[in-house]
């Protein structure tokens, strides 16, 4: 049975958390969602997870899904990374875990191996990221030619920044349904199942204005190639559909080349909704890396900390 709670943090923004699973478990996964989307994205895995001995955290990041509006300063990814270490310290205290994000969360996870080193080598024993980026808007083409590609990108920063000031109202209702192709054809590749978009479109719904804009500027700018290459050697998979039009296979590329050991796949025909276009291929992926997590003994995850902390040093 899973558990729900509001996690508050310093800065008074209350997270939507939801766990499952027992808390001695040999392994916990905590799933990150994407950039105006929520928990309920990862549905699927979660289900493929309730068959297994893991305990399992999902929450909707600030300002998205049930959780409580951000302010605009704090609508930056070095603020989630924050979020996901007060969200590890409270609700998987001790123990392996396993990261598995998606898009906004996985570029999360790599602000929290920045900005927490040494929590993240001395807890962190396995990685997945689905349909992410460590390059920012480098590799962002939408699936147009350069030219189009360079107008609209233009075009969505002044746009987002438009929005980041129209404070926490969520887009109306009425507006969804007039959206919904422009987000099935942005979001997902060549087969989809219906319930899946509607799941996506909700989820539109409760992102609110200052989310989907405020973040934007953060989304563009991060790179994080360097901080990837300083992990070592800890369990990862890259996943990425061939047909994704924000975070393309190369994004996918370059995180396995800079991470050691990390299993790249690319699915033909999918979109950036991977994990929902491909749930069973996305779901194994996630077992296998946390079945690697729950046999790595503590004394590697401490010689990866010391590696790791005199890499920093030099």
């Amino acid at each position: 049975m899973s558990e729900r709670s509001k996690l508050m943090l310093p800065d008074r923004v209350r997270l939507n958390v939801e766990t499952s699973g027992p808390a001695d478990a040999p392994v916990t996964v905590v799933l990150l969602h994407g950039w105006c989307l929520d928990r309920r994205t990862w549905h699927y895995q979660l289900s493929a997870l309730e068959a297994t001995d893991a305990r399992v955290v999902t929450y909707d990041a600030r300002g998205h899904g049930r959780s409580s509006a951000t302010r605009r300063h704090s609508a930056t990814l070095r603020q989630l990374g924050d979020d996901l270490a007060e969200v590890l310290r409270v609700y998987a205290p001790e123990g392996p875990v396993v990261l598995v994000g998606h898009s906004l969360g996985g570029m999360t996870i790599m602000e929290y191996a920045d900005s927490h080193p040494d929590d993240f080598a001395a807890r962190v024993a396995g990685l997945v990221f689905v349909s992410t980026t460590a390059e920012g808007a480098t590799h962002t083409s939408y699936g147009l030619p350069t030219g189009l590609t360079s107008i609209l990108r233009a075009a969505e920063t002044t746009g987002a920044g438009l929005l980041a000031r129209l404070g926490v109202w969520r887009p109306h209702r009425a507006m969804l349904p007039a959206l919904r192709p422009a987000v099935r054809w942005l979001l997902f590749g060549d087969g989809f199942r219906s319930g899946d978009l509607d799941i996506t479109m909700s989820a539109f719904g409760w992102a609110s204005l200052r989310s989907i804009g405020g973040f934007r500027a953060s989304v563009g700018a991060q790179q994080r190639l360097e901080t990837l290459a300083a992990l070592g050697d800890v369990p990862a998979a890259a996943l990425v559909g061939d047909r994704d039009r924000l975070t393309p296979p190369p994004c996918a590329e370059s995180i396995a080349e800079a991470l050691p050991g990390t299993q790249l796949t690319v699915f033909s025909g999918a979109g950036h909704m991977l994990m929902m276009e491909r749930p069973f291929e996305v779901s194994a992926a996630v077992l296998a890396v946390a079945a690697r997590a729950a046999k790595t003994p503590p004394e590697r995850r401490r010689d990866r900390d010391r590696r790791i902390g005199f890499e920093q040093a030099a």
